[in-house]
């Protein structure tokens, strides 16, 4: 589960983004109370959230030209010391008492814009410390890393705001980055996987697309994840939704479901980095399987079955993330591999933001459980259709019939089909 670690360069990179991700996850949650105490206003929040994320949709794709033409390293050492030095300066603004709702604006857009070299950057940074070999393993270590820093970094930044104020939160996460840059720094480069850097040329943003658009195991995941993302991940609505108005447990039992998800999450990646493995199939199935459970919980009657549910689909929403991350990255030319994460990350990250507002709509039209449920169908028949495409372009066909008394549907080679088939 852990063999990954054994890699020097990957134990650095790693536990410099444990501090890390617990101060990004501190930010967060102290950068949003911010905004609302200075202005008392969600839409505030939700430009705040527009601002930081906005960045990736519009310009991921570029960040992606720029991480395949530049040495990973001291790309991911000037990334990461431009995010350091925002949330030092949101935190002496804060600290000082001048801090003015635009200067969080400013804030989230220059980390956003930060982040668009940044992610990438660190997807694809993963295989140069590792190699292929345990690729599938780092990655998902990188989730289970995520997901451990989101049941922290909130809690803490919840005492700092309560104790002492935002201030701090800002100042420990602008701090916090000092141990990935001296992980960084520490590193050994000639034990570093190194591919070979894309030249400065001109269409190379066509040409990236084009390598998706040519790549069927590709471009088909990117597309369910799109659909997934954009319908169906758009949990703060959701479970606000489902806290307030169907369950009227207010803030507590938003928290109780996010903690909850959380921990299925943290599975989910941990149950991946174990696999060892990336396959297509687990990806349809788990997105079959996490949108068939998001349509039970719409239908929870109680909100301790609710609150239950969150585990699963905590889990098989990560395995959807962590498969999809996996199998691009092994199945990608390492030429390409900034292009084409970035075209990943935008289509993952951006889609929430995209349908946040048609989802929102539906729940306030329809209801929280109607919302839930339309989510789970949409991720459902994405699934389920886009499992039919990749299976007939592996020559696969569906075959349905009995073994041992028992119905047994699965997928089975053209020609072995045919050969099941009853002879007229």
């Amino acid at each position: 589960m852990f063999s990954s670690l054994r890699v020097r360069n990957y134990r650095l990179f790693f536990l410099g983004q444990v501090v890390s991700n617990i101060g990004t996850w501190m930010q967060r949650i102290a950068q949003d109370w911010l905004v609302l105490s200075l202005t008392g206003s969600a839409t505030a929040v939700g430009i705040t959230t527009a601002l930081q994320f906005l960045p990736m949709l519009l310009f991921g794709l570029y960040g992606g030209v720029l991480v395949d033409r530049l040495r990973k390293r001291p790309t991911l050492l000037v990334t990461q010391s431009a995010m350091a030095l925002t949330a030092i300066a949101l935190a002496v603004l804060t600290l000082t008492g001048h801090v003015q709702v635009w200067h969080v604006y400013v804030a989230a857009l220059a980390m956003g814009l930060a982040t668009v070299v940044d992610n990438p950057a660190r997807q694809s940074f993963v295989s140069e410390l590792v190699g292929p070999d345990q690729l599938q393993n780092a990655v998902s270590l990188n989730s289970a890393n995520f997901q451990s820093a989101r049941l922290v970094g909130p809690a803490v930044a919840g005492l700092l705001i309560t104790g002492v104020g935002t201030g701090w939160a800002f100042l420990l996460n602008g701090l916090s980055f000092i141990a990935p840059l001296t992980g960084l720094l520490l590193m050994r480069a000639r034990e570093l996987h190194v591919v070979e850097r894309a030249p400065r040329a001109k269409g190379q943003l066509r040409e990236g697309l084009r390598y998706v658009a040519g790549r069927p195991d590709l471009l088909w995941p990117i597309v369910l994840v799109g659909f997934v993302g954009t319908f169906a991940f758009n949990f703060p609505v959701y479970l606000s939704a489902f806290a307030d108005d169907v369950f009227h447990g207010g803030a507590g039992a938003y928290s109780m479901f996010n903690t909850l998800m959380a921990v299925g999450s943290l599975a989910g990646a941990l149950l991946a980095a174990r696999r060892g493995t990336a396959r297509l199939r687990l990806l349809v199935l788990a997105a079959l399987a996490f949108g068939a459970l998001e349509i039970v919980a719409a239908g929870a009657p109680a909100l301790w079955m609710f609150a239950l549910l969150m585990i699963p689909i905590g889990l098989f929403a990560m395995t959807v993330n962590v498969t999809t991350n996996t199998s691009i990255q092994m199945s990608t030319d390492p030429a390409v591999r900034g292009r084409v994460m970035a075209l990943y990350m935008m289509v993952f990250l951006g889609g929430s933001p995209v349908g946040a507002p048609v989802v929102g709509w539906i729940t306030d039209t329809h209801g929280a459980r109607v919302g839930l449920a339309v989510g789970g169908a949409i991720a459902m028949t994405a699934a389920a259709l886009i499992g039919l495409i990749l299976a007939r372009l592996g020559g696969l066909r569906l075959s349905v019939g009995w073994h041992r008394g028992h119905p047994r549907v699965r997928f089975v080679p053209r020609e072995r089909q045919e050969a099941l088939a009853p002879v007229a």
